[in-house]
């Protein structure tokens, strides 16, 4: 059972999002087909949606008429005859039929006034016709009306003379400070190839940056998925003085293209990501061969050097390091030995102060001996412990 046409309408509203100017039964075909085929056509702004039947919520085709090069007419109106259109697009040239002439003289007014926005002269139409022309005229007026917004306050001084002077360009070869950010989904494609994308790999996202027809604005193709399947949309971004203005029905003006993604993001209720591709990543470490003067299976023994130790000396009585007694020469007088008690502790200073410092000179020669043992041990137990 079929559902009921209003129902339908809702579906359709739904899914495309744009107002509906015109409807009704036509022909359709490519210059490379031969035959027309039957479809039920709505014109939603500037764009014609084509549907098996009045019955079918998903379009199977549509025709971007915002890009349309000429319409010419084959058969004029006056002579009571199907009325043909001959629509050349950027891409593609595609007729349309309608049995009708009245209904087809309807369809020329609708499609001329969306796209120049302004009715055209040479129309043969009844005044009320008219009329519903002049209503679709001044709603696509309003859809299409800039966003006014009230004027910044004039900048400080001492930001004036802080801003960058425009008559000195970046340098060569440095990134160009005015330049937008452009996101990592940003893809110099058609519209046709960001649809494929989409289609081809949903894994990757479904929201895809790319360059519009016109000159320095941008576009963004988004694919959502309906209960009746999914669908794609597209959108225009156009770049001002104060941002980026996402084109709705509600124009929505923006800082950044990654504020413009966002702003789709959350709109989508987060269900959309952009379109990013995932990059392979190795699983496997591969080792490198060794090189070919060294031999893994018998490696040659090292020789390890033998320490140089500093011979131990062997510990020497108070007698052998008190320096020998100097003879007495001939003639003179030699001192007694019951010396007085002033000269006796003079000798005894005398002799502590060589003593000590026979110990010192011995204390440094055991400590440098013993620092030396130290160092061959902990060679020899590097040595055994790497052979281990």
């Amino acid at each position: 059972m079929s559902a009921h046409p209003r129902v339908v309408h809702k579906r359709r509203a739904t899914i495309t999002a744009l107002p509906l100017y015109y409807s009704g039964h036509l022909l359709k075909k490519h210059s490379s087909e031969k035959d027309f085929k039957n479809y039920y056509g709505e014109l939603r702004a500037a764009t014609l949606f084509l549907y098996k039947d009045d019955t079918q919520d998903t379009y199977i085709e549509k025709l971007e008429l915002e890009e349309l090069k000429s319409m010419e007419l084959d058969c004029p109106y006056m002579k009571k005859a199907p009325t043909i259109f001959t629509l050349t697009l950027p891409t593609e040239e595609v007729q349309l039929k309608m049995d009708n002439p009245d209904t087809g003289e309807e369809w020329r007014g609708y499609i001329l006034t969306v796209i120049k926005k302004e009715i055209p002269s040479n129309l043969q139409l009844l005044p009320g016709q008219m009329l519903l022309l002049q209503e679709v005229l001044a709603q696509e007026r309003r859809r299409n009306a800039p966003t006014q917004r009230p004027a910044l306050p004039p900048r400080p001084s001492f930001l004036l003379s802080a801003s960058p002077s425009p008559s000195h360009p970046p340098a060569k070869g440095e990134p160009d400070p005015t330049a937008p950010e452009i996101p990592a989904c940003f893809l110099n494609v058609t519209r046709q190839e960001a649809e494929q994308m989409l289609e081809a790999n949903p894994e990757y996202g479904g929201i895809i940056l790319r360059p519009s027809t016109l000159t320095n604005n941008y576009a963004l193709t988004l694919r959502q998925v309906t209960p009746s399947g999914h669908v794609m949309k597209n959108f225009r971004v156009t770049p001002t003085k104060k941002g980026f203005v996402i084109e709705l029905d509600t124009a929505v003006t923006v800082s950044t293209l990654n504020d413009v993604l966002q702003y789709f993001v959350e709109k989508t209720e987060y269900r959309l990501h952009p379109y990013l591709v995932s990059q392979p990543y190795d699983t496997r470490i591969d080792v490198p061969p060794a090189p070919k003067c060294i031999s893994i299976t018998s490696p040659t023994p090292k020789t390890i050097p033998k320490a140089q130790v500093a011979p131990m000396l062997r510990s020497q009585t108070k007698e052998e390091l008190l320096p020998p007694p100097a003879k007495p020469v001939e003639g003179e007088y030699l001192c007694p030995d019951d010396d007085s008690p002033h000269d006796l502790k003079i000798k005894l200073v005398k002799l502590d102060e060589e003593f000590r410092e026979v110990l010192k000179i011995r204390r440094e020669i055991t400590d440098k001996a013993t620092k030396e043992e130290e160092e061959v041990i902990t060679y020899e137990n590097h040595i055994s412990s790497s052979k281990s």
